[in-house]
């Protein structure tokens, strides 16, 4: 087999993430939701590459891409990976990348001859974003054998639950741990920044030290349907205007106490006519801190005054938290091998806390992991301007090769 260059694989990948960005669920945008028809065909031509790279290739009950390198007696196993679904009309950097790029670095090592004496499986999440279903990581749950009831009871806007939907797949009980942790070395996540500090530093990668905390919540106020025409404003009872009061609430409460962010990021009014008074709104809430205990704090301060808004207006109030998931560090030993291998490249390696979620909050209860974050142009994110240029691609792929490479030299041949 012919040695493959970084700048040569740099551009195959590429050229890969692009042809993957146009595999989707709507006409003229990149988007694919958990087990749609669109995530299937993601999911069969990334398994072609992975066939490609010589991995064997499975799909699990909880919809995920698996594809494994040979395996040796005895040998542990590194995971590597990161989801294949998207936001609405999405770019087509964010998750796919790291499921793209360690494809990538199996044939650069590949094609030097290095066998690793370690097990490789590189995963392609189902689902990570929270887009078809009201909470996030269903992909790597199902993986890590931490898929519970209340996550199957999720429905989607049709009135399908995830039960429902994994059932209909033959998929016919929750997926158990996909290793126990004595067998893995770790997990690594490459990952687009999704913000500009690498781009201000002029730095094409960075290390990840931790990960913010997260609570996902549903909320809803209950008011009364009225005529828009008849009913006196005195005598309303809108939950729309709730729920817009609460939204303003949640935005100057995080503008106080930063770091804290918090969104609302859906806001669905019933009946939804335009001269009919709202009875009922429901909206999303999104929460993110990287101290645990102000994260908790701020999201009682919004209950307490989501209560407050509602009994001023005479409205029904309830807020559920379908997701919480604690800060999440990274392991010592992986990220400091990790930050040695950006050093070899560019010279420096930056330590950042991830203030967006990943696979790896969930895959840290099943093995320790690292993350490397890649430069994306302005910090655009979950936009179709994302875009990582193709010196960052190779940049990170250089110091993927150079991580396998020095974790290999560690283990007994």
């Amino acid at each position: 087999m012919p040695k493959v260059s970084l700048t040569h694989a740099a551009a195959a990948l590429s050229r890969r993430l692009e042809r993957l960005g146009r595999v989707s669920e709507e006409r003229g945008a990149t988007t694919r939701t958990f087990l749609s028809p669109a995530m299937r065909r993601a999911t069969a031509l990334v398994g072609a590459w992975m066939r490609g790279a010589g991995l064997a290739t499975r799909v699990d009950r909880a919809g995920n891409l698996i594809g494994r390198t040979r395996d040796r007696r005895g040998a542990r196993t590194l995971l590597m990976g990161s989801h294949l679904d998207t936001v609405r009309d999405a770019g087509r950097f964010d998750g796919a990348l790291g499921v793209l790029l360690p494809i990538a670095a199996l044939e650069v090592l590949r094609s030097r001859g290095l066998e690793l004496p370690f097990a490789v499986e590189v995963l392609g999440f189902s689902e990570e974003e929270g887009v078809r279903f009201p909470s996030a990581y269903l992909g790597s749950k199902g993986y890590a054998g931490l898929l519970g009831r209340a996550d199957l009871r999720l429905r989607d806007r049709d009135g399908v639950s995830v039960g429902e939907l994994l059932s209909a797949g033959g998929r016919r009980s929750p997926p158990g741990p996909a290793h126990p942790r004595r067998e893995l070395i770790g997990y690594l996540e490459v990952h687009i920044e999704q913000g500009p500090v690498l781009g201000e530093l002029g730095l094409a990668t960075g290390v990840v030290s931790a990960i913010a905390g997260q609570t996902r919540a549903r909320v809803v106020f209950g008011g009364r349907a009225g005529h828009a025409g008849t009913t006196p404003m005195a005598l309303r009872r809108d939950a729309l205007a709730g729920a817009a009061e609460f939204v303003v609430a949640a935005e100057a409460l995080a503008r106080r106490r930063p770091p804290l962010v918090a969104t609302v990021g859906r806001l669905t009014a019933r009946p939804g006519v335009a001269n009919v008074i709202a009875g009922a709104a429901e909206l999303s809430l999104d929460v993110r801190h990287p101290a645990d205990a102000r994260r908790l704090a701020a999201c009682r301060r919004l209950r307490d005054l989501g209560r407050r808004i509602a009994r001023r207006r005479g409205l029904a109030f309830s807020m559920d938290v379908v997701q919480d998931n604690a800060t999440v560090a990274c392991s010592r030993g992986l990220t400091a091998l990790l930050a040695r291998c950006v050093r070899g490249r560019q010279g420096r390696s930056v330590a950042l806390a991830s203030g967006a979620g990943h696979d790896g909050v969930i895959i840290s209860r099943l093995a320790p992991i690292a993350m490397l974050f890649v430069r994306c142009r302005g910090g655009i994110s979950h936009h179709p301007d994302e875009f990582v240029a193709r010196r960052d691609l190779e940049a990170a792929l250089a110091v993927t090769v150079d991580f396998l490479a020095r974790l290999a030299s560690r283990f007994p041949r």
